[in-house]
């Protein structure tokens, strides 16, 4: 239990990480879940380019798509770039073909994660 774990020799760890909450230092809490071992699944990345009057129709694809981790408004050739997770290579190719019907895309498998620093937030300490 936090209330049991101390910080040095002086602060309780409840009352400083109450303190960091309250000097908004800490602003919430992650769980990290580790995927269930027996399942594959195929990581990518997906640039896209769409149009200005696509961008909506696209967000709302995204926002009800469970594969999508994460989105990207980027410079450069494409506008977005996405973080998908699929249970298979057909789901991940049904995902393609949604994105293709609003633009032009370009995927990357993910084979591996290297390097790994978690959350940019969590590194601003």
């Amino acid at each position: 239990m936090i209330r049991d774990i101390t910080i040095g020799q002086y602060y309780p760890a409840d009352s400083r990480i109450h303190k960091l909450e309250t000097d908004g230092i800490i602003s919430g809490y992650t769980v990290m879940l580790n995927r269930p071992s027996d399942r594959v699944y195929v990581d990518a990345l997906i640039s896209l380019s769409v149009a200005p009057s696509q961008r909506d129709e696209l967000v709302e694809l995204m926002k009800n798509s469970k594969e999508v981790l994460q989105c990207y408004h980027v410079t450069g050739a494409y506008t977005f770039l996405i973080k998908v997770s699929c249970g298979s290579m057909p789901q991940l190719e049904h995902l393609i073909l949604q994105f293709q019907k609003l633009g032009t895309t370009s995927t990357q498998i993910i084979l591996s994660t290297p390097v790994n620093h978690g959350d940019l937030d969590a590194l601003m300490l």
